[in-house]
């Protein structure tokens, strides 16, 4: 029967599709995962690798001679350095827990019905944390300034005598202390308030119905759903404390009398205006093995309060 039809009703035979190779599963994921990978090696994993070598080594006579762990044995001996963990250890205990318990009582502020133009306020609050470090930093030198900056004429029009803010020991480091609050309270409380979102309003009635007043709904329900997210606050806080280089070096270059001085700062001395090159990559290896001991310190303690 088929034979009998005209050629124009015929169906055209099925032409066989060359067979396509298939990529295997593991072959697509390197071709999509490979421009990171290639990126990540080049610009990360590289430089990483090159800097823990040359803190191995030293340069002798325009040669960089392998050295061992000297650099580090230097390290211990070195009045400088260990005067700036001193200053970094002093700051990060009061700058911290300042911050954070800021941080908490604004998120709180902000999470208040009755509060008119909540986006607003917190937009304000979180704007700081968008400003570029330096010219933050130029504008608390110029507040800060001692003769004719705009602190000391509040404290003038107060009867108070002028203060020299960046040149005294004391007042640089409080001076940093507030610069720095000022600049990361505001986004520490954007992240608790997060928190405080997430936490339902049937918790807080159920609060109310046992009889808790408000500070004991907040340190009794509150607070204990909140505190992953405060760690995370103090983890973080605590890396960016540990990291201080900015601030400090555009209001006092680390002085007076190295009493603003970070192991970061003394990093940039040593590695640009020094070149050691060695001994710098020696100080951030130092540097990052101080942040990993802290931040495995502060987990282990939360994990412990969990526990209990």
């Amino acid at each position: 029967m088929t034979s009998s039809l005209p050629a124009v009703l015929r169906k055209p035979a099925a032409r066989t599709a060359p067979a396509r190779r298939r990529r295997s599963p593991r072959t697509a994921a390197w071709l999509f995962a490979g421009p990171t990978a290639v990126l990540f090696a080049l610009f990360f994993a590289y430089p990483l690798g090159a800097s823990l070598y040359q803190s191995l080594t030293a340069r002798h006579d325009g040669v960089d001679v392998f050295v061992g762990l000297d650099q580090y044995r230097r390290l211990l001996d070195d009045p400088a350095f260990l005067h700036s963990l001193v200053n970094t250890g002093l700051i990060l205990a009061v700058q911290v827990p300042v911050m954070i318990g800021l941080a908490l009582v604004l998120a709180v502020l902000l999470n208040q019905s009755w509060l008119r133009f909540r986006s607003g306020w917190r937009a304000v609050f979180f704007l700081p944390a968008i400003t570029t470090l330096v010219a933050y930093a130029v504008v608390f030198q110029v507040l800060l300034r001692t003769d004719g900056g705009l602190a000391n004429q509040a404290l003038q029009a107060l009867g108070a005598g002028p203060v020299d803010w960046l040149n005294s020991p004391t007042w640089a480091r409080i001076s940093l202390i507030g610069s720095v609050t000022w600049r990361w309270t505001g986004y520490n409380a954007v992240i608790l308030l997060a928190g405080l979102q997430a936490i339902g309003r049937d918790q807080y009635e159920a609060a109310a119905l046992d009889g808790a007043g408000t500070v004991r709904t907040y340190t009794g329900v509150v607070l204990p759903q909140l505190r992953p997210v405060v760690l995370f606050c103090v983890i973080t806080s605590t890396i960016g404390t540990l990291q201080l280089f900015d601030e400090n070096y555009v209001l006092t270059r680390g002085g007076p009398g190295d009493a603003t001085l970070t192991p970061v700062v003394y990093l940039y001395k040593v590695g640009f205006q020094q070149l050691d090159f060695g001994y710098a990559a020696a100080i951030a290896w130092v540097v990052v093995l101080i942040i990993a001991a802290v931040s495995l310190l502060q987990f282990r303690l939360y994990g412990r309060e969990r526990r209990r």
